[in-house]
């Protein structure tokens, strides 16, 4: 196959794809647990020999694109064999909060490198104190066991020791052994294949220039699309609400510096780290930003690393968008990330006018819950993240009740959530009247209301319950989100403890309308 062959590339291309998605498929066959099996919350790719994205599944953006930004580093400091898998978590050492945990495999084709496999799989028991494993945490630490990348599994062997110390501090050790399991599956399914389409293109080295020819395509569609935004420079800031340790108003500025070779996406100005886990590492910022910029580029476009290579990315040292260890950073990941987009997306409606939407619910509605156990009610864990209302754009009307950005996991059925937990569902529903108001609504959110039947630690991360999404173009804003325990309102970052009766409702945000309603 010649890599001057278009037709025999883009086949290459969707060849590459497909094992992404059979390997999703394999994981969530074989998971455990709902957050992987049900919700969907986990992600695959494909990486060259020097680590680069190759490839991914259209799975969450915040997982594939910080993998994109880190995996050169990871790959470049363990000593490869076939067979190994490494695992990590680390936000500093290439994660991006600890309940994200990935495994990487090398793909060996007659004793050559050729590549990397590479799945992130979110766990709601990894180890922190918190049930949930998403607390209001001030420390690294707090937030759970803390997997710098290490050999899972070596040269097809269990390394035994690594595998009892992880499981030791979890509470429910079978079945996060079953997921991590899942997870190697899928990587040996995507070991597979890959190897197999090495044999199908002829060798390992044809391989590798068809990788170069897939990178100079992405690179081609990329650069095409991207330079339709006018250069110049444009500015945009919003703040994050609050960081749940007294903080409010945490500042995120950016300046887009835009020239005919390549974009500078620049954070000076942004706020410093805090103290709450607002933090984000630096490859979360960059998944927010690549994903913003992906979505301008033509569907065609290979999820590669040529698709992104025209992005520059600067982002102060020590501030809220690329943190320092130890800092927290559990909901940098789900709430700082959706906050990063939405500046993007102000600064670019600055250029693109007729093109960029109103902002969505802007967050995650984060639900971190579950028991430590006793004698009378088990230990268990719960996580997940809730929808809410979509932008609404220049000539649609924003969707209701979805995720958005950067997380398009699915809910938590309510038959699954009451089989599997002490909860029972009073209310799901739409969140009438919560989208902004204009020529194009925008979204409605959500409303989630549980009944305790057992007691409980709750840790709520959700933001918009200060600051509402910005409509577009004269559009009205969406209604902020709120949260009560029984009649009273929490704040929108709180750690409650709960009684059997108790009820907790979550109201997500509407999102911005598009155009003056006149």
């Amino acid at each position: 196959m010649s890599e001057f062959d278009p037709i025999a590339l883009i086949v290459f291309a969707n060849r590459m794809d497909a094992i992404c998605d059979e390997m999703g498929a394999q994981l969530r066959r074989a998971a455990l647990s709902p957050n992987i099996r049900d919700r969907l919350d986990y992600s695959c790719a494909i990486f060259d020999a020097d680590g680069e994205l190759c490839a991914q599944a259209a799975h969450i953006p915040v997982h594939l694109g910080s993998m994109a930004y880190a995996m050169r580093d990871i790959v470049a400091a363990i000593d490869w064999r076939a067979g190994d898998q490494v695992i990590l978590n680390d936000p500093y050492k290439g994660g991006t909060h600890l309940p994200d945990v990935t495994l990487v495999a090398p793909v060996f084709v007659e004793q050559a490198l050729v590549g990397f496999v590479a799945n992130r799989a979110h766990h709601a028991d990894i180890g922190a104190e918190a049930p949930g494993s998403m607390p209001l945490s001030k420390s690294l630490l707090e937030e759970g066991v803390v997997i710098h990348p290490q050999h899972w599994q070596r040269a097809g062997e269990a390394c035994t020791e690594v595998r009892q110390r992880l499981l030791s501090a979890l509470r429910n050790p079978q079945q996060s052994e079953g997921d991590f399991d899942a997870q190697c599956s899928a990587n040996r399914r995507g070991v597979q294949r890959v190897a197999e389409l090495v044999e199908f293109v002829g060798s390992a080295s044809v391989f590798s220039r068809q990788i170069t020819a897939l990178n100079h395509y992405a690179d081609r569609l990329a650069h095409s699309a991207l330079m339709t935004i006018p250069a110049g420079e444009y500015r945009a800031s919003d703040v994050l609400d609050d960081d749940g340790q007294g903080r409010q108003d945490i500042a995120i500025e950016l300046t887009l510096r835009v020239s005919e070779a390549s974009i500078e996406v620049d954070f000076e100005g942004t706020a410093e780290q805090v103290a709450g886990n607002l933090n984000c590492p630096l490859s979360v910022a960059a998944a927010a930003v690549f994903y913003v910029f992906r979505c301008l580029m033509p569907e065609e476009t290979p999820a590669c690393a040529g698709a992104f290579r025209r992005i520059e990315l600067k982002a102060p040292e020590g501030s809220v968008v690329n943190a320092r260890y130890p800092a927290a950073v559990a909901a940098g990941n789900v709430e700082t990330s959706s906050r990063i987009v939405d500046v993007v997306m102000r600064a670019l409606t600055q250029a693109l006018p007729e093109r960029m939407p109103a902002l969505s619910h802007g967050g995650m509605n984060n639900l971190a819950m579950g028991y430590r156990g006793d004698a009378q009610y088990p230990a268990w864990d719960y996580y997940e993240t809730m929808g809410g209302g979509m932008g609404a754009g220049p000539d649609y009307r924003g969707l209701d009740a979805v995720q958005t950005h950067m997380t398009n996991t699915l809910n938590t059925p309510i038959e699954v959530l009451e089989k599997h937990y002490p909860l029972r569902v009073l209310q799901y529903a739409q969140r009438y009247g919560s989208g902004g108001e204009g020529a194009h609504r925008g979204g409605d959110g959500i409303v989630r209301e549980l009944a305790f039947l057992a007691p409980a630690e709750v840790t709520l991360l959700t933001e918009r319950r200060r600051t509402a999404p910005a409509g577009a173009a004269g559009g009205g804003a969406g209604k902020c989100g709120v949260n009560r325990l029984n009649d009273r309102e929490v704040a929108g970052k709180a750690s409650l403890s709960v009684a059997p009766g108790d009820r907790l409702t979550i109201e997500s945000p509407g999102g911005g309308a598009y155009g003056r309603g006149d």
